[in-house]
């Protein structure tokens, strides 16, 4: 087990570049997709919806592929093909055909690429086993690579205009591409070789506190929408220049960096459970915060600075409470459950409401309506800590 172990680690370091070229690719292309659409000439009706395409491909892709790999042990090889292909179909971007042209463009590319880091991290899961410390030193190049591009493209696009966009689209996927063709081809036993497999999901899913915790993820997946659809056009219409929305998505990256490197000494402190509240309070405060304050730098700072236990802490939380309730070979298809349930049902739910609420009563509503939703995550999670706590008595 020892050279296994030792042979895990020198594993995990294509895991780090395939994290920093994904997420470089998410920095640009999340941040800055409603303003390309935008200089489109498209209303935030059409691009709200068109934000939502990845959320809605999130509600079947990741299960499909997560499944698949369940079936095969597969994940790296799927990993390969969704690269590649994710990374053809973003030549449609360079071609005008409106907004349905482009739906169909999204369509395509997210079903790709939204399943990519379920894979990734049923993959990653079965190297660290448990040490989320390792983990965490692991996906900090994912935020790495998100500041950079987050940064990089926020100054190119001040200066040379929303017209690139394609371009970096295309450049970023051939790095993710390139990354996964580096992967160790990790291929876990077959299908028929492992009792787990046999387990069914709804065996996992009939435990009330796996429901309470997919419960809290929904809400607090769905608030953060108010963020990962329209911080941008929000702070664009507060007039703040395209370098400080890339500065203020920048900030909210290195406090990730930095809990994620200092996770191994403070994970502990706290049951998984117990951050699940905590991440809970802190997503209600930087909605708020987002929404009331938006006309301090100050107040958005501190608000983008809780970024740090709203994502980077909660999403250790919940791979760490999916690895233990959906063990051995129905990780995948947990981790798949993870994504559809929050970025999927929570994230079709967040962008389209969000849209319409924002246009309907602007944005500082939309941030209040945010806040709510991440107190409904607060009362689910409290629901799970009980739940955890009853059952180890």
């Amino acid at each position: 087990m020892a050279p296994q172990a030792a042979g895990g680690a020198r594993q995990l370091v294509p895991f780090a570049a395939l994290s920093a070229t994904y997420f470089a690719h998410i920095g640009f292309f999340n941040p800055y997709l409603p303003l390309w659409l935008k200089d489109q000439g498209l209303e935030i009706t059409a691009i709200s919806l068109l934000a939502s395409v990845q959320s809605f491909t999130r509600v079947f892709a990741p299960y499909a592929w997560g499944a698949l790999s369940d079936h095969t042990g597969e994940r790296v090889k799927l990993l390969r093909i969704s690269a590649a292909i994710a990374l053809l179909s973003s030549a449609g971007l360079w071609m005008a055909g409106g907004p349905w042209w482009i739906a169909l463009v999204l369509l395509v590319l997210f079903t790709h690429t939204s399943s990519m880091m379920s894979l990734t991290e049923a993959a990653m899961a079965h190297l660290v086993a448990g040490d989320w410390g390792r983990y965490g030193r692991v996906r900090l190049w994912g935020s790495a690579g998100f500041m950079v591009t987050v940064f990089a493209a926020g100054a190119w696009f001040e200066r040379f205009g929303m017209g690139s966009f394609p371009g970096w689209t295309a450049m970023t996927l051939a790095g993710v591409l390139a990354c996964t063709l580096w992967l160790p081809n990790v291929k876990e036993a077959p299908h028929h070789a492992s009792h787990a497999a046999q387990e069914p999901i709804a065996t996992a899913l009939a435990r009330p506190v796996v429901r309470w915790f997919f419960a809290s993820l929904l809400f607090h997946v769905m608030a953060h929408f108010a963020v990962y659809g329209f911080l941008s056009l929000y702070l664009d219409s507060l007039g703040y220049s395209k370098a400080t929305i890339g500065a203020l998505w920048a900030v909210s990256v290195f406090v990730e960096i930095a809990w994620f490197y200092a996770q191994g000494r403070l994970i502990g402190r706290r049951t998984m459970e117990q951050w699940l509240v905590i991440c809970a309070a802190a997503t209600a405060l930087r909605m708020a915060l987002t929404g009331g304050l938006g006309g301090s730098l100050l107040a958005l700072f501190l608000a983008q600075a809780l970024h740090a236990l709203t994502f980077a802490t909660h999403h250790t939380a919940c791979i760490a409470m999916v690895t233990r309730h959906f063990p051995g070979r129905m990780r995948g298809r947990g981790q798949a459950l993870f994504t559809v349930i929050g970025y999927g049902f929570g994230g079709v739910a967040g962008v389209i409401a969000g849209g319409a609420v924002a246009a309907r009563w602007g944005f500082q509503v939309m941030y209040g309506v945010a806040a709510v939703l991440g107190l409904l995550a607060f009362f689910c999670a409290r629901r799970v800590r009980r739940l955890e706590r009853a059952a180890s008595v």
